[in-house]
């Protein structure tokens, strides 16, 4: 199973390329791009992964823009050859690596389309790894970068085309690879996590114009921490500037605070603050959310077109919905992104905030797998 990369100085064990070094069926390789106007007009966001030993290959483009959402699905069989990242119309180009990505979909029957690039403004953070076991298995393994940064191009749905400019529209990519639960689930008695299933976590990446910050954390039912980061990261001008490893003028904090208020009868952010904890002091950041992104329209909890799911060869196809039609406590519908208004002081921002609270959580006075908040 031999491809081009096997060319390259860049294997990590004693096979080619293309075969992952486990047999685990959610193995996946995955990346994740958004965009926001600063001005509030549109978001976008495209997902794109492959997972090797489930054979599938799958990818979205959602465009929100006056209240509605409208999504593009893709699904197609891996293949071997790694650098082919397309999917009938769907493409993802990587131009210049961790510096520059094109976003391509090209015309299409549902309607939908882009030509879309990424231009780094920052250098790719690494995330911590996120590990976590029910029992002996492994049900997580991953690592994460996360890079801010500028998109130019178009996106146009039913034949309106919307420019969008580096000026105008920022954004945030990931790229992740690992272990996951995705797909169908597999059989057996049921995990162990079903005792009291849930999980909080809560995102948020916030450009400020000169730097940005980060900031994540994964709580237990409790409240407390069980993976929390935060740092902040300075911005380039000049893309050439843009090294590639370590930043020396990145800032880890030392720890972080993070307080939401929920919208009485949701699982979604009214407002919320965060508290950075760095050696030269502590910044606080208020968050106001403008506008709201359902992680459903990327394969999310998504019944037909979650991720790694089997729906054919090279096959597409469109959804739309209005989101303030949307019921929020549908399990489908918890886990959001929001793109909020930052203020630290005299300064603001634009970022993201990403939230899926399932379960208890007693901070938040959640008692039950999908109560709203009182």
């Amino acid at each position: 199973m031999l491809s081009k990369f096997d060319d390259y100085c860049v294997h990590q064990t004693s096979e080619p390329i293309a075969q992952p070094a486990q047999s685990d069926r959610n193995f996946y390789d995955r990346y994740w791009f958004s965009g926001f106007d600063t001005a509030g007009g549109f978001c976008f966001e495209v997902g794109f992964g492959v997972y090797p030993n489930r054979f599938v290959m799958d990818g979205h483009l959602s465009v929100v823009i006056a209240g509605k959402q409208y999504c593009f699905h893709s699904s197609r069989r891996a293949p071997d050859d790694r650098s082919e990242t397309e999917i009938g119309p769907l493409k993802i180009e990587v131009i210049d690596p961790m510096k520059v990505v094109r976003v391509l979909v090209a015309p299409n029957e549902t309607g939908i389309e882009c030509d879309l690039t990424f231009h780094a403004r920052t250098i790719a953070t690494q995330e911590p790894k996120n590990h976590m076991a029910e029992g002996v298995h492994v049900i997580m393994d991953t690592t994460r970068f996360t890079q801010f940064g500028a998109w130019q191009g178009y996106f146009s749905i039913d034949d309106e085309r919307r420019e969008v400019s580096k000026s105008e529209t920022l954004g945030v990519r990931d790229r992740s690879w690992g272990v996951r639960p995705v797909g169908e689930p597999q059989g057996g008695a049921p995990g162990l996590l079903n005792q009291e299933p849930g999980v909080y976590w809560v995102w948020c990446p916030i450009d400020f114009g000169d730097f940005c910050t980060q900031f994540g954390s994964f709580e237990d039912h409790d409240g407390n921490p069980t993976q929390l980061s935060a740092c902040k990261v300075p911005t380039y001008d000049n893309i050439k500037d843009i090294g590639i490893g370590e930043e020396p003028d990145l800032v880890e904090m030392k720890t972080a605070k993070h307080n939401i208020q929920w919208r009485k009868g949701t699982r979604h952010c009214e407002s919320a603050e965060l508290e950075l904890h760095a050696k030269d002091g502590v910044k606080k950041i208020d968050l106001h959310p403008i506008m709201q992104f359902q992680m459903l329209a990327i394969g999310y909890q998504h019944p037909e077109w979650g991720h790694a799911f089997w729906k054919g060869d090279n096959v597409i196809a469109r959804e739309e919905w209005v989101i303030d039609e949307l019921d929020p406590l549908d399990y489908k519908h918890i886990h959001i992104h929001q793109i909020v208004k930052a203020k630290s002081g005299e300064l603001e921002g634009i970022g993201i905030l990403e939230t899926v609270v399932f379960g208890r959580h007693d901070p938040s006075g959640f008692e039950d797998i999908l109560d709203g908040a009182k």
